[in-house]
């Protein structure tokens, strides 16, 4: 495959990630997820931390986007199969929600370290 090839490629991949963020913006766990990351981004601009911590709090808050796109696709798969109550679909979709919710700690983490900080200077 040549460099050209390369990025004639990378349009049709675009255009099938960008209809699944818009698929994605049908699920209100993800909305939710959106709205924090938003607010997020803004509290880092002001907050006086440093640098380091407000990358690892973006970074996790990415995270948390990307866990909860999984989780969506996963849930949204199980219900493809089937809406009958299976005892092994509901084992997966709780699992792909203790990712989410592993993610979130993460963040939750960073945001606990970000307090301190400031609480300590």
């Amino acid at each position: 495959m040549n460099f050209f090839n390369f990025f004639l490629r990378l349009i049709p991949a675009s255009k099938q990630s960008i209809r699944g963020l818009r698929f994605a913006l049908d699920d209100m766990a993800f909305v939710q997820q959106i709205v924090l990351f938003v607010i997020a981004i803004s509290l880092l601009i002001f907050l006086p931390i440093s640098i380091e911590l407000k990358l690892f709090i973006l970074f996790s808050h990415t995270l948390l986007l990307i866990v909860e796109l999984l989780n969506t696709a996963v849930e949204k798969t199980i219900d493809r199969i089937s809406l009958d109550f299976n005892e092994l679909s509901k084992k997966v979709k709780d699992m792909a929600s203790a990712a989410v919710f592993i993610a979130l700690l993460l963040a939750l983490t960073f945001w606990v370290i970000a307090m301190y900080q400031l609480l300590v200077r």
